[in-house]
């Protein structure tokens, strides 16, 4: 654990992304209130679309990013939540059944059911992150969030499981460690992302959760209250700069920087007056061009990337369950356009999801650029305080630490 004093206990979040790696460090004070004190970030040039391709470049980059963050909070890291994603993360919904022992429902009961639940066959190269409850059912009776202490003689449970590639959690894992650092999580980046942008009244009525990052978009899908659906897109923000890049033939530092400060996804909104400057390639001049233009590369990508998320919730069968509509986060997100965009394909409200329930630094916990990284935080405080009577927010989170080393131990 990081450096603690007597009224305030440190907590440290670890955002591992395709386009940048972030270390959040925050201070839990004696009111249970989060405080974000430090933010380390580093680019990260050893991951593709969430998984590690390079574990030096990786390394480097977890080192540097942890060593910003030390030195602006004043503390040593010694342990993080970490982030995980990628295209090999996969899901489904199971289902398990028990007999209640003593007619009445103790905890060894909820964790046999959860087990019964997550006993379904997974492909011999993954692993189960997360066995995430949706609700129990005691003798047909549904919609139970907390069965401990019901009288009933069956107990159901019906859950959502995430799975995730063996070597490329292996892999994070790895990164990590050979920083000094002990991983006291790792977390679906889009469920932590979850915690820090979506209210209780979305989760009841049902919201999409898009986390559109560099490399991967993460979607989760809530209904009554619990996930029912996750999954991963290969497409992000990395392909819109990649297509600035080309179309306008400059380098990708700077369509990455043009995207950023001029780009709109939606080209009615940028006016054709408005003129930007785009740098050549090696020795050739820089040449003007009208923002319209450059609206008219960036639409297309993000109508490609918001049907394929369309796409998903169809396949999900929870498209006619979002009432609360779409929330859209993380730094693709950002862009001026991308909401009335949403709008027009997903026929629902769709807003911007901005970091809530964290306090200081206000640049960073007002952006959506850090929901992944704030979610971490949320996550961690809730993992470290959650008793042994709250299965629903509990199994979620337990034991992942040790099947992070029960699957290492068992590659070697």
């Amino acid at each position: 654990m990081v450096a603690t004093t007597p009224d305030k206990q440190m907590i440290v979040g670890l955002d591992i992304g395709t386009s940048k790696i972030v270390a959040l460090v925050a201070e839990i004070d004696e009111n249970d209130e989060i405080e974000l004190i430090a933010i380390g970030s580093h680019p990260s040039q050893g991951l593709k679309k969430g998984v590690v391709i390079n574990i030096e470049s990786t390394v480097n980059a977890i080192g540097k990013a942890v060593e910003e963050a030390e030195r602006m909070a004043g503390v040593e890291i010694r342990s993080v939540f970490a982030g995980i994603a990628g295209s090999h993360i996969k899901s489904l919904n199971s289902h398990g059944i028990v007999a209640i022992k003593n007619s009445e429902v103790e905890q060894d009961d909820v964790d046999r059911v959860v087990d019964a639940a997550r006993a379904v066959a997974i492909p011999a190269d993954q692993r189960i992150l997360h066995v995430l409850p949706q609700e129990f059912i005691i003798d047909n009776q549904d919609g139970i969030h907390q069965p401990v202490g019901m009288s009933g003689v069956r107990l159901e449970a019906k859950v959502h499981l995430v799975t995730g590639s063996i070597s490329a959690s292996q892999n994070i894992a790895k990164c990590i460690q050979r920083c000094n650092l002990e991983v006291e999580d790792v977390i679906l980046e889009q469920l932590a992302s979850s915690h820090a942008v979506l209210t209780d009244d979305e989760r009841d009525l049902g919201v999409l959760l898009v986390d559109m990052g560099g490399g991967t978009t993460d979607i989760a899908i809530f209904t009554e209250g619990a996930i029912r659906h996750t999954a991963v897109i290969p497409v992000a923000g990395d392909q819109v700069t990649n297509d600035i890049a080309v179309a306008f033939r400059t380098p990708t530092q700077f369509a990455e920087e043009i995207k950023v400060k001029y780009a709109c996804a939606l080209r009615q909104l940028a006016s054709p007056d408005d003129m930007i400057e785009v740098p050549g390639v090696g020795d050739r001049n820089a040449r003007r061009l009208a923002r319209q233009t450059l609206a008219e590369v960036v639409e297309p990508r993000y109508e490609e990337l918001l049907g394929l998320v369309q796409n998903e919730l169809r396949r999900s069968g929870f498209e006619d369950a979002c009432a609360a509509g779409v929330v859209l986060t993380g730094g693709t997100s950002k862009m001026e356009g991308v909401v009335e965009l949403a709008e027009e394909i997903f026929h629902m409200p769709v807003r911007i999801g901005v970091p809530q329930h964290v306090n200081g630094l206000s640049e960073v916990t007002r952006n959506p650029i850090h929901a992944t990284g704030i979610g971490l935080l949320l996550y961690g405080q809730l993992s470290r305080k959650t008793p042994r009577n709250k299965p629903i927010e509990k199994s979620s989170h337990e034991g992942l630490l040790k099947q992070f080393i029960g699957w290492i131990r068992r590659s070697f």
